[in-house]
């Protein structure tokens, strides 16, 4: 697969023990990089605004288990926005959608599109908890929220992306909506299968390590004899 795969990433500096020094780091070598965006915690998105040019700069939102009341979710948002943010990636919130809550998730989804409008805004939905009648759902509501994007996974759960639910929101999807996969994503042939079973954006804590395999591959002159 040719592609750049820099242009796919969210590079996640979201531990909460990283030093602002390290948030910064991270930052700026991804940038230097070309990778599309950083994604940090709502303390950090004013510092690296302020120590980055290029690359694209995303909030996380009721991080990470989506139980924040709306009113929080929206002023996290406004912040977020405030300091410098392009993108929100925001944890709907789970115990709603299993509660059959679903005019208060949609109203919720709504009030953050409203809130967030122009900006690219991302719903994760934390697929290990779900069934596929609660995918499908939570999907529903994201596309009638016009939501820029589904998110497979905060990374803190019990599990991170699958294949097979990447390739199921694709399909649900039907050019709706585009679809982030995070979670677990630690190498090139990991990015890489996600992108081809439909991934839009791929969210990890080692874009760098990735793109840097990429660009070393890349460089490196073919081997032995083709078969």
């Amino acid at each position: 697969m040719n592609i750049n795969i820099a242009r796919f990433i969210d590079n996640a500096a979201l531990k909460p023990f990283f030093t602002e020094k390290e948030v910064v780091k991270v930052a700026q070598n991804s940038e230097k990089l070309g990778i599309y965006a950083i994604c940090v915690n709502p303390y950090h998105v004013r510092l690296v605004r302020e120590n980055t040019e290029r690359i694209s700069v995303c909030s996380v939102v009721g991080f990470p288990l989506g139980l924040h009341k709306t009113s929080v979710k929206l002023k996290e948002c406004e912040e977020a926005l405030k300091d410098g943010a392009q993108e929100l990636d925001v944890v709907m919130n789970i115990s709603a959608l299993k509660s059959g809550r679903y005019d208060y998730v949609l109203k919720e989804l709504k009030d953050l599109r409203k809130t967030t409008e122009g900006h690219v805004l991302k719903i994760i939905i934390e697929t290990c908890y779900l069934t596929r009648e609660e995918k499908i759902k939570a999907t529903e509501l994201c596309i009638e929220a016009r939501a820029d994007f589904v998110k497979t996974s905060t990374g803190f759960g019990e599990g991170g992306a699958t294949l097979e639910d990447v390739k199921f929101l694709k399909e649900l999807a039907k050019g709706r909506i585009k679809v982030k996969a995070s979670g677990g994503i630690r190498t090139l042939k990991d990015a890489l299968a996600f992108i081809e079973a439909g991934a839009d954006r791929i969210g990890t804590s080692r874009g760098i390590e990735i793109v840097k395999e990429a660009l070393s591959n890349r460089e490196s002159p073919p081997s032995g004899r083709e078969s």
